[in-house]
């Protein structure tokens, strides 16, 4: 099993910036692929960002060049830097975590891969974002 826990989320002005942060615990190694998601319309995970095993970033193209996503593997966390924010950022962003096979498969039967994160096997509950212009 593998725990998920995020932190980091906050009210701020557009144009601001946050930095989540997701705590990983349990069975997990540095070859997870690992991903920040928000909720969509109907509830569901909607990824925004990705970093596989081996260290690529994905962005969804709303994000792409305002937010970052890291991880340090020492510590098992996973961050993602959250820059000129928007109000329709506002959302709550939690963090999803698959084992790399898994997590290939996935990424080759979703041809929109940011909406691969429902099958995820581990999800955090989320941390808020709220942007107000």
């Amino acid at each position: 099993q593998v725990q998920l826990m995020e932190s980091g989320g906050g009210s701020v002005q557009a144009g601001e910036s946050l930095k989540l942060t997701c705590e990983a615990s349990g069975a997990i190694d540095s070859t997870y692929c690992m991903g920040w998601f928000r909720h969509g319309p109907g509830n569901e995970r909607v990824g925004v960002a990705l970093i596989t095993g081996d260290g690529t970033t994905r962005y969804e193209d709303s994000v792409k060049g305002r937010f970052t996503i890291s991880r340090d593997n020492a510590k098992n966390t996973l961050y993602l830097q959250m820059n000129s924010l928007k109000p329709e950022d506002s959302d709550s962003y939690g963090c999803a975590a698959e084992a790399p096979r898994r997590c290939r498969s996935l990424r080759a039967k979703y041809e929109d891969q940011w909406r691969m994160f429902d099958e995820f096997h581990y999800w955090g509950q989320g941390t808020q974002v709220t942007v107000s212009s």
